[in-house]
């Protein structure tokens, strides 16, 4: 009798956990398949449980400005990062780029920890104190095990690895270049060494590790942040993607692969054109930003201010060319579904887009496809623009820069334009925001923003104006 009745209760207990494994596992079949069924996202994220998550505080590094508000301000004033850049890039084909110019690392972090460090950790550490100042976050009085960090890098301490590597062969090799080596090359060179002294200055204790998906990685790092809010593991998050990856070296081999704009060495600042018919190829950028990330309770309980909610998020992969997007945009129509079926978002309640722009030939056209193909005729009614016109491509910290254009919407008002829009293009013609910033008559609801990296990477997330 007894045995009995214990069967029974077990039984009970385990079949809400089955009915969700079963919900998610379909779903995730779905997504597999080569037609991607909407409603199977949406039953989904009607079965499982999630908790609101909101977007409490914002730092960032950028060509343009360090900061959200100056950076904010001089996308919306159409102001251009974009330059000459030093005389080591003259004798190569491609001589513009997007620096961040005036930056002291020692400003935001130990000195001494500075010099041992990667110039994409200093963004890292510099981003992260402001979201965290910007948040008014007491990090001694949070749950360290409920505080988490994922803060991610494309190609990491490029330049250290290049600085050692010259040291080294300089020595001839053999003992002699390995005494030029520095003990601290390794910590400084991977990638998830930011997202790891992030979490050793303010006691994170939670989900930490280094998020990688290329021109992608920022947006699949705020995606798996979200994950960790609504399911409650977290309570608070500090999540984005830096760069710092001007260096001769890497320069160099996205030059020789020709993605970089040759034809503008002379005019710079009108190199990057996203959706214009003269469009051909990206400025390398750097920076990056970082965003707090709250469930709605924990940021109500501390009386957080809160610019909006991330609402929804959105991967998949093309599975077609180690660097080209898919040319019919299936994929990236897939995320960007994705992203908005999770929050419960209906296609017409989008009003705008930060697109990923990259100023590419094929980039631009496939993207503009994808849009249409999830969007249809709302498609044309969108406001659509790449701040990459004035940024430049800051690869692994690309979106952190646009999330927070997103998130500033909200609360300033205007959308940044895309600038150097003055051609055109066959089969693009969607309403860019050409050149100037708008104020729309009628605040934002939802506001998307996607990003692709080589990989066939694909990322989409939604943020919704905020109602209790």
């Amino acid at each position: 009798m007894n045995s009995h009745f214990w069967t029974v209760c077990i039984a009970f207990a385990i079949l809400p956990i089955c009915q969700a494994y079963l919900a998610f596992t379909g779903s995730r079949l779905v997504l597999g398949a080569k037609s991607y069924d909407r409603s199977s996202s949406l039953q989904m994220s009607e079965t499982l449980p999630k908790k609101k998550v909101v977007v409490t505080g914002l730092g960032v590094v950028s060509s343009v400005g360090t900061g959200a508000q100056e950076f904010y301000d001089n996308i919306c004033d159409g102001v251009s990062g974009i330059q000459r850049l030093p005389s080591w890039a003259d004798e190569f084909p491609t001589k513009i780029g997007a620096p961040v110019n005036d930056f002291n690392a020692g400003d935001w972090m130990d000195k001494r920890d500075a010099k041992r460090q990667a110039r994409f950790t200093h963004f890292a550490m510099a981003c992260a104190r402001q979201a965290v100042e910007d948040a008014k976050l007491d990090t001694d009085k949070l749950d360290p095990f409920k505080f988490g960090v994922l803060i991610g890098s494309g190609v990491g301490g490029v330049e250290i690895f290049e600085n050692n590597l010259n040291k080294y062969t300089a020595a001839g090799g053999g003992y002699a270049g390995w005494k030029k080596v520095s003990p601290f090359l390794i910590p400084a060179l991977i990638g998830d060494t930011a997202t790891g002294l992030v979490a050793i200055e303010y006691g994170a204790k939670g989900p930490n590790f280094g998020v990688v998906s290329a021109c992608a990685t920022a947006t699949h790092a705020f995606g798996t942040a979200l994950h960790y809010l609504q399911t409650g593991v977290s309570d608070i998050m500090l999540a984005g993607g830096v760069e710092a990856a001007l260096t001769p070296f890497c320069f160099a081999g996205f030059d020789s692969m020709n993605a970089l704009t040759r034809d503008f060495n002379d005019d710079p600042k009108a190199g990057s054109r996203p959706f214009d018919a003269k469009r051909s190829g990206f400025v390398m950028g750097e920076g990056g930003a970082v965003l707090c990330l709250e469930t709605e309770e924990h940021a109500k309980a501390r009386g957080a201010k809160i610019y909006c909610e991330l609402a929804g998020y959105g991967a998949s992969c093309d599975a077609h060319h180690i660097t080209a997007p898919h040319p019919d945009g299936e994929g990236l129509a897939t995320c960007m579904d994705q992203a908005l079926s999770m929050g419960g978002i209906e296609l017409t309640d989008v009003d705008y887009v930060n697109a990923h722009g990259t100023s590419t030939p094929y980039n631009d056209k496939f993207e503009t496809m994808a849009l249409k193909r999830v969007f249809g005729e709302h498609a044309y009614k969108l406001k659509v623009s790449s701040i990459k016109s004035m940024t430049g491509h800051t690869l692994g910290g690309a979106g952190g820069l646009e999330a927070v254009a997103c998130c500033k919407i909200f609360t300033d008002g205007k959308i940044p334009p895309t600038i150097n829009y003055e051609n055109p293009d066959e089969g693009l013609d969607l309403d860019y925001v050409p050149n100037k910033a708008v104020t729309p008559e009628t605040p934002i609801k939802v506001a998307v923003s996607d990003n692709l990296g080589f990989g066939g990477h694909n990322a989409a997330i939604a943020f919704r104006r905020y109602e209790e």
